[in-house]
């Protein structure tokens, strides 16, 4: 089962992503991640990425596209595999179709988690980070268990810059502009599932699930 995450910042996309992931024993993979293991072990496309970021600069379409495609081919991914926060772009989605071809793969599922700006919003002013370790919690939906402390370092807890309202409907966006494009391309491709991403966190996976069992 190979999987692709849609959804604005906030939507849930990351949690449900993490579910799936259990559910079909297949990797969760963010493109952050790969960017930090290549960057980590000093790898040719890493240090190339490097090479970009150290500047302040996007890593270009083509970088990017190589670096997912070198961690799909790896040994944890024989079975599928989940892409969180890749592509964000048209350029990107068709690119990865093409490296997919090349592997005799494609992606079954784009998994849109639908939520409206506005909820969104609300939802990200009440994420709370952990200034240490980096944990996440939310004031309504995941409290830690001593207001403003970390449950797993006991370090202070922020609201971080990107959680704030304003920076957040400017990431809505961004969004809007590059990423939604990508929902009718997946739905012209007839691999489009899109689910409320209102509801509670079972209720999401469980339509995800129904979806994708069809």
């Amino acid at each position: 089962m190979n999987l692709i995450m849609l959804g604005a910042p906030g939507a849930g996309k990351g949690t449900q992503a993490k579910r799936l992931s259990d559910k079909y024993e297949i990797p969760h993979i963010s493109t952050g991640d790969i960017f930090r293991a290549n960057i980590k072990a000093q790898t040719e496309l890493g240090v190339k990425a490097k090479s970009y970021m150290d500047q302040g600069l996007l890593v270009p379409d083509e970088l990017v596209v190589d670096l997912v495609a070198d961690r799909l081919k790896q040994d944890d991914c024989v079975k599928g595999f989940i892409l969180d926060g890749f592509p964000r772009t048209l350029v990107q989605a068709d690119s990865l179709d093409k490296a997919l071809s090349a592997m005799d793969a494609k992606i079954d599922a784009a998994v849109d988690v639908d939520v409206p700006d506005e909820d969104i919003i609300k939802r990200m002013a009440g994420r709370r980070a952990c200034i240490s370790c980096g944990s996440t919690y939310h004031l309504q939906y995941l409290k830690p268990a001593v207001e403003g402390v970390c449950d797993r370092c006991s370090d202070k807890l922020v609201l971080r810059v990107d959680d704030e309202p304003e920076t957040v409907k400017k990431r809505l966006l961004v969004y809007h502009e590059q990423t939604q494009p990508l929902i009718e391309y997946y739905t012209k491709k007839g691999s489009l599932v899109k689910v409320d991403g209102t509801l509670d966190i079972p209720t999401i996976t469980i339509a995800i699930l129904k979806h994708l069992s069809k």
